[in-house]
């Protein structure tokens, strides 16, 4: 009785917004965030229809879209990345070519931050991949260009020339590394730009291996680099560099596209070209550890976000299913075991977890 009560009152809801203008429509109240894990479902690439998840500890309730509850409007065109920095909630807006900044608190809009090339005719210049360091929110574009967002005044202060179309970055001391894909220039790119963040220059270029996306650091500097290849002949490597020379230490053949290290271990997803799971590798030799996290039996479909929780080492994965149905985030503890999973819009691609 209880779940007829529920379903009808849901249907009657449904039915007076569907009666509704996409204008007409005020935003909802904001649920109190405390503690939770935001999902960015990026959508169908040129479909306008990336959401935000929001997932309440313990227990829920899962809010498919609290960015349009809260503000009455969707957030655009292929949400590709996103980062709680500082009590703000950064959104990378591929196609609709902006970062959004919103409350992590409410996910109310504070501003919208347009992502244009200069000049007398500005392009957009298609937004990738976002990391935080000191107050600064850097952000990479498929123009050749990090560009550097001042966390107080929310300006762009600078915009610095890189590689053909970069993709995801790292810190670690004083330097970023951002991966140069090339993934939309002919012949692709295979370097790993070094920024010195003092001074935000590039100061060096590390060649890796065609189309490099995925990069992260260990305890000790040492620099991973997933490159994709040319979907060709050139297969696709995950290799281990040598901060100090700037030379390739270690190199296996393997696909990578999410890579995070965390506690001794790095963890991968296999992207279009490698597993269907979540995998356990040695940093010292690049040999797969597990070559599933999960050991409870769920199965997951489409490893297509990760994130690990670094106060107690949950990983949260993102399930994108089939790339066109309602996605999934699950979240395991350290043993692999499932402590809870929500349903979330198309295609999860980054998870973020906000603490009050």
């Amino acid at each position: 009785m209880n779940k007829m009560k529920t379903s009808l009152c849901t249907l009657a809801i449904l039915v007076i917004a569907a009666s509704c203008s996409k204008n007409d429509q005020p935003p909802i109240d904001p649920p109190k965030v405390t503690a939770g894990v935001y999902a960015l479902n990026e959508g169908n690439f040129n479909g306008n229809n990336t959401t935000l998840t929001y997932f309440n500890f313990p227990s829920g309730p899962a809010i498919t879209d609290v960015y349009k509850n809260a503000n009455g409007s969707g957030l655009g065109d292929t949400g590709n990345d996103m980062i709680v920095y500082g009590g703000k909630l950064y959104i990378v807006m591929n196609v609709s070519s902006y970062v959004e900044v919103a409350d992590a608190l409410s996910a109310k809009s504070i501003k919208k931050i347009a992502m244009k090339s200069t000049g007398s005719e500005p392009n957009p210049i298609q937004p990738r991949h976002i990391i935080a360091y000191k107050n600064k929110i850097l952000v990479s574009s498929w123009d050749g260009t990090v560009a550097v967002i001042d966390t107080a005044s929310l300006n762009i202060e600078k915009s610095i020339k890189v590689g053909a179309n970069p993709e995801q970055m790292a810190v670690y001391g004083n330097n970023l590394y951002v991966a140069n894909s090339g993934g939309i220039t002919p012949g692709y790119d295979s370097t790993v730009s070094v920024i010195d963040l003092a001074s935000f220059t590039e100061t060096s270029k590390i060649v890796v291996g065609k189309n490099p996306t995925a990069v992260t650091v260990d305890a000790a500097g040492n620099l991973y680099v997933g490159c994709t290849g040319n979907y060709a002949d050139i297969g696709p490597k995950l290799v281990k560099i040598n901060p100090s020379t700037g030379k390739i230490v270690l190199s296996v053949d393997k696909a990578v596209a999410k890579l995070i290290y965390y506690n001794g271990m790095l963890y991968a997803t296999g992207g279009y070209l490698g597993a269907a799971t979540v995998q356990t590798i040695s940093p010292t030799d690049l040999s797969v550890v597990a070559s599933n996290i999960v050991s409870d039996g769920t199965t997951i479909s489409i490893p297509y976000a990760l994130a690990i929780d670094e106060s107690n080492g949950d990983v949260y994965v993102g399930d994108a299913v089939d790339y066109a149905s309602a996605g999934k985030v699950y979240c395991f503890d350290k043993q692999g075991k499932i402590k809870f999973s929500f349903s979330t819009g198309t295609n999860p691609n980054s998870i973020a977890l906000v603490k009050k």
